[in-house]
């Protein structure tokens, strides 16, 4: 029997649409410096991040950009903006070798989900991507449409 990953059922938010975007080469784990109301905000899953992108600042940092986690109704002192820049705790080799791939193969950063781990800390899954062609993709969904016809006979068959 499979066992089930860590992740799975505390994923606060998912970008489903950078697979199809994007051939993911690499991911990696990356910690978010948060406030208090975004954490509550992202327990309620009520996250976004299909427009964000992680990119770096003048000192060498990653941040993830354009993720929108709304505000926390509850919250004091009005809560946070939700499209601030968040940063992603990485150790400087990892960043370093990110940057590297970005800015030689023109490569992107893209958060592929945003989750809790076993011990309750936010977490987001970079991808290191290079973007998809419109033609791959066509081509993607016809392999996977021609894949699902084939279990249908086989089941029908069997």
């Amino acid at each position: 029997m499979a066992r089930k990953k860590e992740t799975e059922g505390r994923i606060a938010a998912q970008n489903r649409k950078a697979r199809h975007d994007y051939f993911i080469v690499e991911t990696l784990e990356a910690g978010l410096v948060l406030t208090g109301s975004e954490v509550k905000s992202l327990r309620e899953g009520r996250g976004n991040i299909t427009e964000a992108y992680a990119r770096p600042n003048r000192s060498g940092e990653l941040y993830l950009v354009n993720a929108h986690i709304s505000e926390y109704k509850q919250a004091r002192d009005g809560g946070h903006e939700p499209l601030r820049p968040r940063k992603l705790l990485l150790k400087k080799r990892e960043v370093a070798k990110l940057l590297g791939a970005v800015q030689r193969e023109g490569m992107t950063l893209v958060p592929l989900k945003i989750y809790f781990n076993a011990r309750g800390i936010a977490k987001a899954e970079i991808g290191l991507a290079r973007g998809r062609k419109q033609h791959d993709k066509r081509e993607r969904l016809k392999e996977r449409d021609w894949q699902r016809q084939k279990a249908r006979l086989v089941r029908s068959a069997g």
